[in-house]
């Protein structure tokens, strides 16, 4: 398999050791054999049809502080270099998805199968880029989008196939999550958003985390997704956490519940802070994400995992590649 990794900031560095560290196992139990034929950053690109060295490009990339080998990058490196496959890592953008949704679409329009971690393309153009992978007969496949690591878009497909999924609700962010967490535990917003920037949970642009944008992009995925909808980003009604005082916290407390930001289909999308029982499986603290899936006949179901981390979303990307692989069988 001939893979063009398009970022590679911690996502694409894990990828590559994941891939490099498993390579022997991937070939004896999946007959999987991945090679990255071609590797860009926002400093330019390198390729090899014979495959690079993962050592190679990793030291280029903390050395140098890119991958670049004096190539293009981008659309450039996709239109020219022939791959079975495009992984796609580069930092979401919910104004118009770009460069990622480029990227894309330019990968399809070749031939190749897109594996996405980038939220921003799914985000705002789900049902035509779904349209556009099915005219061109290949996968697009983005489980690292919601739940990193956690399985939860395979979960909600695979695990309640047969079942029909009425709604469900989440804790989409671990941002959020940690923030409300730690005012729960007497901090006040300002002290734990700080704490929270220290650890480095908080966005670039915490705008992203804070108001609420990140998990409305992982609602549409699930909502695309799971629900066969065909929705993107304006259609969430969203709140953020920055209203949210220790006085709303302790309150919610003193009623055996807690405040967390909440990401729901039911009766429509919606994004915002809600009073959620102590005792709910829905009501997990620090940086967890879960999410509760209520079915016709089978009731609710939560699943529960880290919802982000370089390593945690190579090994979602990698799941992906394995579908990929059986596709192409």
């Amino acid at each position: 398999m001939r893979i063009i990794l398009s970022g590679f900031g911690a996502v694409g560095q894990s990828l590559v050791g994941l891939l490099s560290s498993r390579a022997e196992d991937l070939y004896t139990e999946y007959a999987l054999k991945p090679r990255i034929v071609g590797v860009f950053d926002s400093g330019g690109g390198a390729a090899d049809p014979a495959g690079l060295d993962p050592a190679a490009i990793t030291a280029a990339k903390r050395d140098a502080g890119t991958v670049s080998a004096g190539l293009p990058g981008g659309v450039e490196m996709i239109r020219s270099v022939d791959a079975d496959v495009l992984v796609e890592a580069t930092a979401s953008n919910y104004a118009d998805a770009e460069p990622g949704i480029s990227h894309i679409t330019t990968a399809m329009g070749r031939g190749m199968h897109v594996v996405s971690v980038n939220k921003g393309p799914l985000a705002l153009a789900f049902p035509s880029l779904t349209e556009i992978a099915a005219y061109n007969n290949v996968a697009l496949r983005f489980s690292g989008t919601v739940g990193g690591g956690t399985p939860i878009l395979d979960y909600a497909k695979n695990s309640l196939r047969g079942e029909r999924i009425t709604s469900f609700a989440g804790i989409l962010n671990g941002t959020t999550n940690y923030i409300l967490s730690s005012m729960a535990s007497g901090l006040s917003a300002g002290d734990a958003l700080a704490d929270a920037r220290k650890r480095g949970y908080v966005e670039a642009d915490e705008s992203l985390d804070l108001d609420g944008i990140d998990a409305a992009a992982k609602l549409v995925i699930l909502a695309n997704w799971v629900m066969g909808m065909k929705v993107t980003l304006p259609d969430v009604g969203r709140e953020g956490i920055r209203g949210v005082t220790g006085d709303d916290v302790a309150g919610a407390a003193s009623r055996g519940r807690a405040v967390k930001l909440v990401a729901s289909c039911k009766d429509g999308l919606k994004v915002g802070p809600e009073e959620v029982p102590l005792e709910d499986p829905l009501c997990v603290n620090g940086t967890l994400n879960a999410i509760s899936f209520t079915s016709e006949h089978s009731g609710t179901q939560t699943i529960i995992g880290r919802g982000a981390g370089g390593t945690e979303t190579a090994s979602s990307i990698l799941r992906d590649l394995l579908d990929v692989r059986q596709v192409m069988s």
